[in-house]
């Protein structure tokens, strides 16, 4: 645990730990990370070990996602087109770790601009899973889970707009949380999607990730959309005797992997044994969310990689320039790789005259839908469990030519972003060696109890003790 750690480098050398990170991520195959600032974290671990900080987070490393923003330390959403920009500002989540202690040792892989299921639309190639490098680890945070399982990070940083923090928690056997609406500030999280996405922590335990979301949590002037957050550690251990949890129809059954289903069936059995009942409840409006959150989620993106175009910062092919559209259009073409094309051309679609009323709107009013969904459910219960994904993990380029069956593997996650509830993955299982996530769905500010939840079925439980094979 990160507090364990804490004690560790007071007493021994966080340099000497830093850099035996860098050196296992060097051997490492996991390709986890694009960007190592190695210099600028070993000068920060040598004056921790000479002058010990008080933070809460003081000595420790940490890894973030590549479109976060980290200043002097490259962010390109690994993306070509952003490829050498380096912010001239530190995103809302940043300094509140600095203001802790934390060293950022680096950026990590993701998916090209958030937009994918299996971190293998990064123009850095794809990142591999800790428990079988032939497999994916989720996405669009895949470095960010993958560092953290494969030991090349104690914790990290990722972003969820669909799903993309809790799929790769779920695929690489960790934990990840993917907090309410506006808990966390979107100040320099380079937009994708910004009424869905939220910036959530990836880690060993759920108390290391209830220690990051009381680091990150809370309001910035600089995001209209921010809130206050609440305390989270304090009532971590306070069990779930008398919780009632939901368990949605809507959410077993077709489509879902056998083994999945049995070890989040096995779970509800353990968080019962804990002292919590459960019920069935229902989401009817569940098979409309993929549809109404891909349509939303591609107009956003349209609007928003509208400012990436090479002349301000990012790509700029050499040679002489031509009119501006041609200009702008050649750089996006080889700047964007075929998925983001494929979102910004159907967002663009979406929202054209003629077809903004008949699908943007159309999802817009669906969304409110689903919202109710989740409203009327948490009048019945405390807490909602289902599978975090369907599946475990596939393998590299199993389904990257096929992206209708990759965004069908976003069944369970994208219903919890359309509606802005917190929610948590944390391992359950396994299919063979790959792991299996339990996904724990709480009400609008609702961490606390999600968290305790989660909590008291690791303690419960053996498998966040479990850690893959060696992979270097």
């Amino acid at each position: 645990m990160l507090s364990e750690l804490k004690a560790t480098l007071l007493a021994g050398s966080a340099e000497e730990y830093l850099s035996r990170l860098y050196e296992r991520i060097e051997r490492g195959k996991l390709n986890a990370f694009t960007t190592l600032a190695r210099e600028t974290a070993l000068r920060e671990a040598k004056s921790f070990d000479q002058n010990p900080g008080k933070g809460l987070l003081a000595g420790v490393p940490i890894a973030i996602k590549e479109c976060i923003s980290t200043k002097g330390i490259e962010s390109n959403c690994s993306s070509r087109i952003l490829q050498g920009y380096i912010p001239p500002y530190d995103a809302h989540v940043i300094e509140r770790l600095r203001a802790e202690g934390a060293i950022i040792m680096g950026k990590t892989n993701m998916d090209e601009f958030a937009m994918g299921t299996s971190t293998e639309t990064s123009a850095f190639g794809p990142t591999r899973n800790p428990w079988d490098i032939d497999c994916v680890p989720g996405g669009s945070s895949g470095g960010s889970a993958a560092c953290v399982a494969g030991g090349e990070a104690p914790c990290s940083l990722g972003s969820d707009t669909g799903g993309s923090v809790r799929c790769p928690a779920s695929f690489c056997g960790i934990v990840g949380l993917k907090p309410t609406y506006g808990l966390v500030s979107r100040y320099g999280l380079i937009a994708y999607a910004n009424s869905l996405e939220q910036i959530g922590p990836l880690t060993r335990t759920v108390k290391d990730t209830a220690l990051l979301l009381e680091v990150i949590a809370g309001h910035d002037w600089r995001d209209s959309t921010s809130a206050e957050k609440s305390s989270y550690l304090p009532d971590l251990d306070r069990g779930i005797y008398g919780m009632k949890i939901g368990i949605p129809k809507e959410y077993f059954g077709e489509g879902v992997n056998e083994k999945v289903e049995k070890s989040v069936w096995d779970a509800i059995s353990v968080l019962e044994g804990l002292g919590a009942s459960w019920q069935e409840v229902s989401l009817p409006h569940t098979q409309y969310a993929l549809a109404a959150y891909y349509v939303i989620a591609m107009s956003e993106a349209s609007s928003n990689l509208a400012r990436f175009d090479g002349l301000r910062y990012g790509l700029r092919q050499a040679g002489e320039d031509r009119d501006w559209h041609t200009t702008f259009s050649e750089i996006r073409s080889k700047g964007f790789g075929p998925e983001v094309k494929r979102r910004i051309l159907l967002g663009t679609y979406a929202l054209s005259a003629g077809y903004y009323g008949r699908y943007y709107l159309k999802a817009l009013k669906v969304r409110t839908l689903i919202k109710e969904d989740f409203l009327q459910a948490f009048k019945q219960v405390d807490l909602l469990a289902s599978p975090t994904m369907p599946i475990p993990a596939f393998r590299i380029g199993e389904r990257i030519n096929d992206p209708l069956s990759l965004y069908k593997a976003d069944i369970f996650t994208v219903p919890i972003n359309l509606a802005g509830v917190p929610a948590i993955s944390l391992p359950c299982g396994f299919a063979g060696q790959l792991p299996i996530g339990l996904q724990l769905i709480g009400p609008h500010f609702g961490e606390a109890a999600v968290l305790q939840a989660a909590q008291a079925f690791e303690a419960a439980t053996p498998y966040h003790e479990r850690t893959p094979e060696e992979v270097v």
